[in-house]
């Protein structure tokens, strides 16, 4: 299974950007799928995810500004990221779990940089 991460890039503070997580296979077989993040020098750390079922989960800090959501028929996730802030800079990542098998699924990382 490979996920295929795009969309990062450079943007201002306040600005919008829209990351897509492709996977190889249909996303029906994730249990789950969502985004992680790194800045430098922290830990990577949830910033949102989606269930097989639909149900999303949010980190406090993208309440309200990041939206994640799917297209079944592309396979495809995407990550709507709306209010910029330069806390937001990092490098995000896909990632899936198949619970039947062993591991996580992640996908390269995609920069996202927010000048202020």
């Amino acid at each position: 299974v490979q996920l295929q991460a795009s969309g990062g890039g450079l943007v201002q503070a306040g600005g919008s950007l829209s990351l897509s997580c492709a996977a190889s296979r249909t996303i029906f077989s994730f249990n789950a799928m969502g985004w992680y993040r790194q800045a430098p020098g922290k830990q990577r750390e949830l910033v949102a995810r989606i269930s097989s079922g639909g149900s999303t989960n949010y980190a406090d800090s993208v309440k309200g500004r990041f939206t994640i959501y799917r297209d079944n028929a592309k396979n495809t996730v995407y990550l709507q990221m709306n209010s910029l802030e330069s806390e937001d800079t990092a490098v995000y990542y896909c990632w899936g779990i198949i619970t039947t098998e062993p591991g996580n699924y992640w996908g390269q990382g995609t920069q996202v940089t927010v000048s202020s």
